[in-house]
């Protein structure tokens, strides 16, 4: 069962997500949050393991939040929820360490494979998306070099791959993926997978268009 914990001030838009979530099995809304702040405290709490993160809250803002969850519970996933796709909100997410970001006219299958992902830590970016996010989130200056397995382990990930999948890959145990992962994030000096992932596209590691 996955956990998910909504952030938004709207009523209607908490109501509409939690009524078509709550049809799918593997998925439990926890709790609705009306803020940034409220989404934080909630995330403490609770832990989730996805959060939907609306963008314009009054108060704490959804970047603001994103960045103290992923800095605070970096187990906890975040998923953008925007009603714009402006350069900045979707640069300003990704940088606060989000895993994904959606609009909110998304459809509700595509909603739900999108937080199915995130759960199983796979990045999912569009062409246009990564293409957009490539220009504006910058690589790490000089960061720590990863060792032979973290670089496969890195390769793996931003081809899309979960950790149980990356585990069977290179016949390791899941919570060793997460080890790799969590030093990779560290060394790099990033926030989320998202942001490894364009590292990774940046140095060459894989191409643009292999992204998951």
């Amino acid at each position: 069962m996955i956990r998910i914990l909504i952030a938004d001030d709207h009523a209607v838009v908490r109501q509409g997500l939690r009524m078509f979530l709550g049809l799918d099995p593997d998925l439990e809304v926890i709790a609705e949050a009306t803020d940034g702040k409220h989404a934080l405290q909630l995330a403490h709490q609770l832990l989730p393991d996805v959060v939907l993160m609306d963008l314009l809250m009054p108060g704490m803002g959804g970047i603001e939040a994103t960045a103290a969850i992923r800095q605070q519970l970096p187990e906890v996933e975040v998923i953008a929820l925007t009603s714009v796709l402006e350069d900045n909100s979707v640069v300003g997410a990704i940088r606060a360490g989000a895993i994904g970001y959606l609009l909110k006219d998304t459809e509700a299958d595509e909603l739900i494979r999108a937080i199915k992902a995130a759960a199983a830590g796979q990045v999912q970016l569009s062409p246009k998306a990564a293409a957009r996010l490539m220009n504006e989130v910058r690589a790490p200056e000089s960061p720590e070099s990863l060792t032979e397995r973290e670089t496969e382990v890195l390769r793996l990930l931003a081809l899309g791959q979960s950790n149980k999948e990356i585990a069977q890959t290179l016949t390791i145990g899941e919570k060793t993926v997460k080890t790799h992962v969590s030093n990779i994030l560290s060394k790099l000096n990033v926030n989320s997978r998202t942001q490894a992932a364009l590292y990774a596209v940046r140095i060459g590691l894989i191409d643009q268009a292999q992204m998951g």
